[in-house]
């Protein structure tokens, strides 16, 4: 039976943490570092770029672990070739998490992280294999958003959505890096999965832009995957990041993305952004090249953009190339998903120390804007996307996911279940324009 109560759910999540934690003892020794592990390297003698997306390079099994401590959970990690941020081949991991339960029909959920991190070491993949890092605190924690599938007998597959140089909001990268992990997935003879299994899409934050760019370029880029889709389920979601930029810019706790997000996107796309960055924000870029969201998360309380950059450029659209890029990672521009849609967004980001934005920003949840997220869903009821958006008026980002899980988890059920997905287009209300910026 697909479908459990909360408080059954709950209760055997708790019980298998229980009986996972005594059965387990003692940690086990920490695996090599991805930097360091042959596993992360394709050595092989045929060039990458003849190599087809979603090809398994190499596998290996391991046990699942949370906190460095095993547990009895079987885990199938997959090398596989992608592409990069620009296009290039490249070599990415996956988690294919089997069920301790058996389905009749089972099911496969792609599971975006929200680790959100600058550091290879902060991986899914690390942290699932025995790494502990205080960036991988998060993909430990979220063993409670995919406990209730692996319990309902469905398949977890959990990719290092950034990719092997943790390119940190590079959007597109994490579409395609999630797309040939599925590929992947299916590729390979001992993940167990059915050639028939259906796949649904699931993240929050950083796992929602995984979510969101994988729906979005399911269609063009592997279509394979995209007639296995029966949904995708996002929240709080990072729509335009030249909003976000200006929107996060004196908060209290979410200032410190900004240079990350400057950071990776710089990494991921081969650009030079220091000659625009001002002694302080050159300071900055160097002290976050390898950090996680844990370690900018309310460190710069108050830091402005104008802060980080020269005087002239105190207007994120007057960098060119961080107008070109910006515009080039907003969300909805590179295609349109033929599966039916969740969107879920706080806007109560005083909560969190982030007011309302200026002029064509508006409120948002603390760290990603509303407005924006209304006009993305809009703009895809417009393109016929079956699309049921939820708005937490009175949430913040942290508080909205406590409302967005379960009602995600049951939202994919139905997906899976085939039931005719809820929508309301027609309720949505209007949000900001997501035409691409220009400079001033």
């Amino acid at each position: 039976m697909r479908k459990y109560s909360c408080a059954i759910m709950v209760a055997l999540i708790a019980a298998v943490t229980i009986v996972v934690v005594t059965a387990a003892g003692a940690a086990a020794a920490e695996p090599l570092p991805p930097s360091q592990d042959p596993f992360y390297a394709y050595s092989g003698a045929t060039p990458l770029g003849q190599i087809p997306a979603g090809t398994v390079l190499k596998t290996r099994t391991v046990q699942y672990h949370v906190l460095g401590v095993p547990t009895p959970v079987s885990v199938v990690q997959l090398l596989y070739r992608t592409v990069n941020a620009q296009g290039q081949p490249a070599v990415n991991v996956t988690s294919v998490i089997k069920p301790p339960v058996s389905a009749s029909s089972p099911k496969v959920v792609a599971y975006g992280s929200f680790y959100d991190s600058l550091n290879p070491s902060d991986e899914p993949s690390y942290q699932i294999a025995g790494g502990v890092t205080l960036g991988g605190l998060i993909p430990d924690a979220e063993t409670l958003f995919i406990a209730p599938f692996l319990l309902q007998g469905d398949t977890v597959v959990v990719d290092d959505t950034e990719g092997e140089h943790a390119d940190f909001a590079a959007g597109i990268e994490y579409g395609t890096n999630t797309l040939d992990a599925v590929r992947a997935t299916f590729n390979s003879p001992i993940t167990g999965v059915p050639s028939d299994a259906e796949v649904a899409l699931l993240g929050y934050s950083g796992g929602a832009i995984a979510t969101e760019w994988a729906s979005e370029l399911a269609p063009t880029y592997a279509p394979d995957v995209n007639r296995r889709l029966v949904g995708a389920a996002m929240g709080g979601v990072f729509v335009d990041p030249l909003h976000n930029l200006s929107y996060v810019s004196g908060s209290l706790a979410w200032a410190g993305v900004m240079p990350a997000a400057l950071v990776g996107i710089a990494r991921a796309y081969g650009v030079d952004l220091s000659p625009y960055l001002s002694p302080y924000g050159q300071q900055i870029a160097a002290k976050v090249q390898d950090a996680s969201i844990v370690n900018v998360l309310g460190q710069y309380p108050g830091l402005t953009f104008a802060q980080l950059v020269k005087p002239q450029y105190a207007d994120p659209a007057s960098i060119p190339p961080l107008l070109q890029l910006g515009n080039d990672l907003i969300m909805g521009s590179h295609g349109t998903p033929t599966t039916p849609l969740l969107i879920g967004q706080g806007a109560d980001g005083l909560l969190e120390g982030t007011p309302p934005g200026g002029l064509g920003i508006g409120p948002g949840d603390g760290v990603m804007v509303a407005g924006d997220v209304r006009s993305l869903a809009r703009e895809y009821c417009q393109r016929g996307v079956s699309v049921q958006y939820d708005e937490y008026d009175l949430l913040s980002h942290a508080t909205s996911m406590a409302v967005w899980a379960p009602q995600a988890v049951a939202w994919v059920d139905g997906r899976f279940a085939g039931i005719t997905a809820p929508q309301d287009c027609s309720q949505i209300p209007a949000g900001n324009s997501l035409a691409p910026e220009t400079a001033p």
